[in-house]
């Protein structure tokens, strides 16, 4: 007789292909920039801080939304996100100044986006595995990435072939049908179906529900953490990761390569392959997280990192170049490889009750950064003229925060921190 399928496996499917089809509106801003600026003669700086407000808002909510999640289970939270995102990317057909552009895509699908992301497939490891978790993170994590893939090329060549409001609809339509997907398929937690989370020894127990609300466990849980140093140095490195991931090169590859003549879908194409080697690098990163000491793992990430982003200036060109595309590779390897080591460390600051919503607040600082990097990369490419400092600037501070992981939680066996 077969053996039956761990319930487990199918809530990570279905996080998977959730994350997936809503990676379009995470991806669509770095395809929006120059159409925006072509069709209202809006400058880089004014709509890259709709992508700023974005994804600071991304981050900001995601404790908020991990702690919403605990309270008023899974389903619910993530199905009202993805009606504030379609509802938010539809309405950007309307606009017709930059605020509303600001408000809509800024701030309705950011805090839409940020209450999925990541904090929904950390909610999902730890509800579901005790085994594997490494790997299922991986898995997740790589889903952003996979969604990326899809839409990216797509998303490009629908603003070149019908303009620029065939991608804020394609968005919304995505989003609105995932709903009934999450609400037919999606299990709330093993509990809710008589089992165990998969690979839970025998006497595994559930753990106590908080007696606090929403907000209040959000907020103490930063109060907590702030005392904690391992806490501030994952929110740092996690800063330094959003900076020089979703902040820059999500951002602002797409420009980037316009300016040095490449055309636009070639540069869109590009930046969707960083998510194919992503999807590789991240489910291969929670296969070592499981194995290997975290921190060293993201001691190499960040360091290898900020010695690409050095060379990155130098191998821009108006065509494919192979210099260009061994970037490409690498950097997709690296992408978003720092998660699931960083989920793990984040269980050592309060335990592993309030682990997702310590990650919550470390992505926080992901976020910061890939905010800082939206707008402060958009005003030196106005101010210089290209983007070559903005690199080199994230390229050193990957390297700083390649040395501080190595500070993360010394007293700790490289066994205590995978377990």
């Amino acid at each position: 007789m077969p053996k039956k399928i761990h319930p487990g496996w199918i809530a990570a499917t279905v996080t998977f292909f959730t994350l997936m089809a809503t990676a379009g509106f995470r991806s669509a801003p770095s395809v929006l920039i120059v159409p925006l600026e072509e069709a209202f003669g809006w400058s880089r700086s004014q709509v890259a801080f709709a992508v700023s407000i974005n994804v600071l808002l991304f981050g900001l909510v995601a404790p908020f939304a991990a702690a919403l999640m605990e309270r008023f289970t899974v389903r619910k939270v993530v199905m009202s996100a993805l009606m504030v995102v379609a509802i938010s990317s539809s309405s950007t057909i309307f606009m017709t100044q930059p605020w509303h552009l600001w408000a809509l895509w800024g701030i309705g699908v950011g805090t839409g986006a940020g209450s999925m992301a990541l904090v929904f497939a950390a909610t999902i490891a730890n509800r579901w595995f005790v085994a594997k978790k490494g790997i299922v993170v991986g898995a997740l994590t790589a889903a952003t990435a996979t969604g990326q893939l899809i839409f990216l090329p797509l998303l490009s060549h629908f603003a070149v072939t019908y303009g620029w409001k065939s991608v804020s609809l394609t968005v919304g339509g995505a989003s609105a049908l995932v709903v009934p997907f999450i609400y037919f398929f999606l299990k709330e937690k093993p509990e809710s179906l008589g089992i165990t989370p998969y690979g839970a020894p025998d006497d595994w127990q559930p753990t106590a529900p908080h007696d606090m609300s929403a907000g209040k466990l959000a907020i103490d849980t930063a109060v907590q953490s702030s005392k904690s140093r391992d806490f501030w140095i994952l929110f740092g490195t996690f800063f330094v990761c959003g900076l020089s991931t979703n902040g820059l090169i999500g951002t602002h590859f797409i420009p980037a390569a316009h300016d040095h003549g490449m055309p636009t879908t070639v540069a869109a194409s590009l930046l969707a392959l960083i998510g194919v080697f992503d999807v590789i690098g991240t489910i291969f990163s929670g296969y070592l997280t499981d194995r290997i000491d975290p921190r060293k793992l993201l001691f190499f990430y960040y360091g290898l990192r900020g010695l690409s982003l050095f060379l990155l200036p130098s191998i821009l060109y108006s065509t494919l170049h192979p210099s260009t595309l061994v970037f490409v590779i690498f950097y997709g390897l690296d992408w978003v490889a720092t998660v699931p080591p960083t989920i793990v460390l984040c269980r050592h600051v309060l335990g592993p009750q309030r682990a997702t919503v310590v990650y919550g607040w470390v992505f926080v600082g992901h976020q910061i950064g890939a905010s800082v990097a939206a707008i402060g990369a958009a005003v030196l490419r106005v101010k210089l003229g290209d983007y070559a400092i903005s690199f080199y600037i994230s390229a050193t501070m990957c390297l700083v925060a390649a040395l501080a992981v190595l500070q993360i939680a010394k007293t700790k066996t490289s066994a205590e921190l995978r377990g």
